[in-house]
């Protein structure tokens, strides 16, 4: 298992409250970094890429400090925010830590997910 830092995009809008992190090239059990700002509590998460046979990324959260425990986030819906196809998905919870985790695929597997952060 690898863990694959995240980017933090310029988007032009940076300065209206608003970040756009990328993770890239997640392949199969690759982790993303935690990414820490929980008061922009307004997300969504797009996902991606090469998913490879049965691939699957989930959006996990914890609220402890590192090293952490996480857990599945949900949609809006409350529905688990794991993807199998490209996809973009509201989250509902509001945690100290946010990242993607690549759960299942194969050698072919390479996804990019990108969160984008709305609030000050």
């Amino acid at each position: 298992m690898a863990e694959k830092s995240f980017e933090i995009v310029r988007t032009g809008y940076d300065s209206s409250g608003v970040c756009l992190v990328k993770w890239a090239g997640l392949a199969v059990d690759d982790v993303g970094a935690p990414f820490k700002r929980p008061s922009r509590s307004d997300r969504s998460v797009h996902v991606k890429g090469t998913f490879g046979a049965g691939g699957a990324v989930v959006i996990e959260g914890s609220n402890e400090l590192e090293p952490a425990s996480y857990a599945a986030l949900n949609d809006p819906s409350q529905n688990p925010l794991t993807f199998g196809s490209e996809k973009i998905e509201a989250v509902l919870e509001n945690v100290l830590n946010i990242r993607p985790r690549v759960s299942a695929g194969d050698e072919t597997t390479s996804v990019d997910v990108y969160m984008l952060l709305v609030g000050r």
